[in-house]
C-alpha cells in the first residue's frame, strides 16, 4: 500500500495558479461529478483566503489516480505564514514548484522551496500559464535553474524534471513541442519522480502531530503522515509530550483526506496524511505511538516571531455596539484558542489590565487574526506593529532585517530608491527585467512597516514587492516611516457636509457625511507633521429659504476607506485601530485633547526635551 501513495506539497507565489492546478488535478481524479461545477479555489476554505487569492492555512486534499494515492498539501505563499510552511515539509516526499511562464520564480517561491530543498525533497517544476501574451517558458526555465544553484540544490535536485501547460485550460505536456490534452503528463511525472513514503507497515505506530484542526464532533485532531504502523478507531496509544511526558489515550476517530473533503477511515495506515482524534490537549510538534518507551520523533524549528502587536477592548464611545464578543475575557480566550491550531503566533499578557501582546512574523498574519476576529463578531483594539527586538552578543540591541525585492517601471525607480534610502534600506543589487526596474535590498522590520503602500502610491500601482527575513542585526537607528499628521476630530457626533468641505482643503478625509464620529477619532491626514484638532459635526443653521447642505455634497470628495492592513500599518504608536464587525475607526490612545496634550508634555520632559 506505501508503494501507491505519493506525498507532496505545491509551493508557488500568490496568484501563479496554485489553487486552479489543483481544481484541475481533483477533477482528473474524479472528485467532480459530471454535473458537477468544480467550486473554484476549493482549496482556499477560508472566506479571507478566497477574497485575498492567498493561502493562510496549509490543507490537504487527495487525488486518486489509477492504483495510486496523491496526497496534495497548499503551502502558504506569503512570507508571513512561513510557520505553515515548515510543518508541512516534514509530511512530504516532494514539491511542485509552480511558476508563471511569464513573471517566472518570485520572493516568496525562493523563501518555500529553500526550506524545501534544505529537507532533501525532489522538486517537480511546473510551469503554468504558457498560454498567456508575452510569456516565455524556455527563459522561465533557466531562471529556475539559477534558482536552484543560488539555494544550493544537491545534483539531484538541480536536475528535477519540468512540465509546462495551463492549469486554467486543463493541460500539461512534458516538452512545448508535446499535444495539449489534459494532464496526465503531470500525473504520471508526479508518480515517477517523487518517491514513496519511507515508512515500515510493520513496526509499531507512530506519528508526528504536523498540525492541528478542529472538529465539532470529537474536538482536536492531529494531523500528521504515518510514520510507521497503522492506526484505527479504539486503539490505545501514547501521546509522547515536549516535556518528556507520557499521555495514554484511546483513538476516536481515523480521517483521511478523499478528494474534497476528510472522511472517517477504518484504518491509517503507514506512509498516508492522516487525521487522529482522541487526546484533546495534543499540540502541534508532540508524537503519537503505540509504545510507550519510543523516541519522540524529531519536530522542525520555527523561525521566530518578528513583530508585536498590542489588543485590548473598546473602550471608545461607540464600544459594544455591533460586536458580541466585546470583554477582555472573550478576546484573551479567542487569542489562546488561535495559538492552539497557529504555532508561529504567540500570546501573552502585559502589565496592563485588558492588553495583550500578539507576537508574529509579519503584520499581515495578525491583520488576518483581527480581520478573522471581527467575522466572528468581536470588537477590539489594536496598537501599531513593533518590532521585537534582542540583545545581541556585545551587549547592544538587535532588530530583526529583511531581503526586499522590489518590481518597477523605469521612470519610477528615483523615487523608490530615495524613499528605501529613507527608511535605512541597503541596496544589495539592481537589474532590469521585461517589466523594468528590479532592486533588492536589505531593510529592518521596522522600515518595511507601511513601505507596500507607499511603493503603491509612489509607482501608481504599478510596484510590486515582496520580502523575506533574513537576520537579527544591530539597530539601524530612528526611521521616519509617516511624514504628515492627522485631523482629530475635537466632537462626538454626526459627521456634516458643512463641516467637512472646508476641511478637504486642511487634507484628506477618512470620513464622509452621515458617518458617526467622535472626540478623539481620526477623520483625516494633515500634510504637515502636526495633529489639527477641528470639528466635523458642527451643522449649517437652517434658513426659511434653503436646506441646510443643499449644493455641498456635491463637491465633497469621496472619503479614503483604508483596508485593514493598510491602517494598522498607518497609526502612529500614539494611535490604535478600532475593529468592529462593521467599522474600522483610526483614533488617538488618549481621547481627551488636554490629557493628550500633558501626555505629550510628560514624555518630552521625561526625553530632556
Amino acid at each position: 500500500m506505501t508503494n501507491q501513495i505519493r506525498n507532496i506539497a505545491i509551493i508557488a507565489h500568490v496568484d501563479h495558479g496554485k489553487t486552479t492546478l489543483v481544481d484541475e488535478l481533483l477533477k482528473a481524479g474524479g472528485a467532480y461529478g459530471e454535473h458537477q461545477q468544480a467550486g473554484e479555489r476549493a482549496m482556499d476554505s477560508m472566506d479571507l483566503e478566497r477574497e485575498k487569492g492567498i493561502t493562510i492555512k496549509a490543507k490537504n486534499t487527495s487525488v486518486k489516480w489509477g492504483d495510486y494515492t496523491i496526497n496534495i498539501v497548499d503551502t502558504p505563499g506569503h512570507a508571513d505564514f512561513g510557520g505553515e510552511v515548515e510543518r508541512v515539509m516534514k509530511m512530504v516526499d516532494g514539491v511542485l514548484l509552480l511558476v508563471d511562464a511569464h513573471d517566472g520564480p518570485q520572493a516568496q517561491t525562493r523563501f518555500v522551496l529553500r526550506k524545501a530543498l534544505q529537507q532533501g525533497l525532489t522538486p517537480i517544476v511546473v510551469v503554468n500559464k504558457i498560454d498567456r501574451d508575452h510569456s516565455d517558458p524556455l527563459g522561465v526555465h533557466d531562471r529556475v535553474l539559477e534558482l536552484f544553484l543560488e539555494l544550493e540544490a544537491n545534483e539531484d535536485q538541480f536536475e528535477a524534471p519540468f512540465v509546462y501547460g495551463s492549469a486554467k485550460n486543463g493541460f500539461f505536456v512534458k516538452s512545448l513541442d508535446d499535444e495539449h490534452k489534459d494532464v496526465t503528463p503531470l500525473l504520471e511525472t508526479i508518480v515517477e519522480h517523487v518517491a514513496s513514503p519511507d515508512s515500515d507497515p510493520d513496526a509499531p505506530f507512530k506519528m508526528l502531530a504536523s498540525n492541528i484542526s478542529w472538529d465539532d464532533y470529537v474536538g482536536r485532531v492531529a494531523l500528521g503522515k504515518v510514520q510507521s504502523g497503522s492506526v484505527k478507531k479504539g486503539d490505545s496509544i501514547f501521546l509522547l509530550r515536549k516535556d518528556g511526558k507520557q499521555v495514554r489515550g484511546k483513538v476516536t476517530k481515523v480521517f483521511e483526506y478523499s478528494s474534497l473533503t476528510n472522511q472517517e477511515s477504518a484504518e491509517g495506515v503507514a506512509g498516508n496524511i492522516v487525521g487522529v482524534a482522541g487526546f484533546e490537549d495534543i499540540d502541534i510538534g508532540e508524537t503519537l505511538s503505540a509504545d510507550p518507551e519510543a523516541e519522540a520523533l524529531p519536530f522542525v524549528s520555527i523561525d521566530p516571531p518578528t513583530v508585536k502587536m498590542q489588543f485590548s477592548i473598546n473602550d471608545g464611545p461607540y464600544g459594544g455596539r455591533e460586536g458580541k464578543h466585546v470583554t477582555s475575557r472573550a478576546i484573551r480566550d479567542r487569542l489562546h484558542r488561535e495559538v492552539k491550531t497557529n504555532v508561529s503566533i504567540e500570546v501573552s499578557d502585559t502589565d496592563q489590565a485588558g492588553v495583550f501582546e500578539v507576537a508574529a512574523r509579519g503584520a499581515m498574519q495578525i491583520s488576518v487574526l483581527v480581520e478573522t476576529m471581527r467575522r466572528e463578531g468581536y470588537e477590539m483594539l489594536v496598537s501599531r506593529p513593533m518590532v521585537i527586538t534582542h540583545k545581541g552578543e556585545n551587549g547592544g540591541v538587535e532588530e530583526p532585517f529583511e531581503t526586499v525585492f522590489v518590481e518597477v517601471p523605469d521612470e519610477y525607480t528615483g523615487g523608490v530608491m530615495k524613499t528605501l534610502a529613507n527608511r535605512r534600506a541597503r541596496i544589495e543589487d539592481m537589474g532590469t527585467n521585461a517589466h523594468g526596474a528590479t532592486i533588492e535590498a536589505t531593510i529592518s522590520t521596522r522600515g518595511l512597516i507601511g513601505f507596500e503602500f507607499e511603493l503603491l502610491n509612489l509607482t501608481s500601482g504599478h510596484g510590486v514587492m515582496s520580502h523575506l527575513f533574513k537576520e537579527y542585526a544591530p539597530h539601524c537607528g530612528p526611521i521616519n516611516t509617516r511624514n504628515t499628521g492627522t485631523l482629530v476630530s475635537m466632537s462626538t457626533g454626526t459627521a456634516m457636509a458643512y463641516s467637512l468641505l472646508p476641511l478637504e482643503d486642511r487634507g484628506k478625509l477618512f470620513v464622509g457625511p452621515g458617518d458617526e464620529v467622535y472626540e478623539g477619532q481620526i477623520i483625516g491626514e494633515n500634510p504637515r507633521k502636526d495633529d489639527l484638532a477641528v470639528n466635523p459635526v458642527k451643522a449649517k443653521s437652517l434658513t426659511n429659504h434653503r436646506s441646510a447642505t443643499k449644493g455641498i455634497t456635491v463637491g465633497l470628495a469621496p472619503p479614503i476607506r483604508m483596508s485593514l492592513e493598510r491602517a494598522i500599518e498607518y497609526i502612529a504608536n500614539d494611535e490604535l485601530l478600532e475593529a468592529t464587525p462593521g467599522h474600522l475607526r483610526l483614533r488617538k490612545r488618549i481621547l481627551d485633547p488636554h490629557e493628550r496634550k500633558r501626555s505629550v508634555k510628560a514624555a518630552k520632559a521625561e526625553a530632556g526635551l
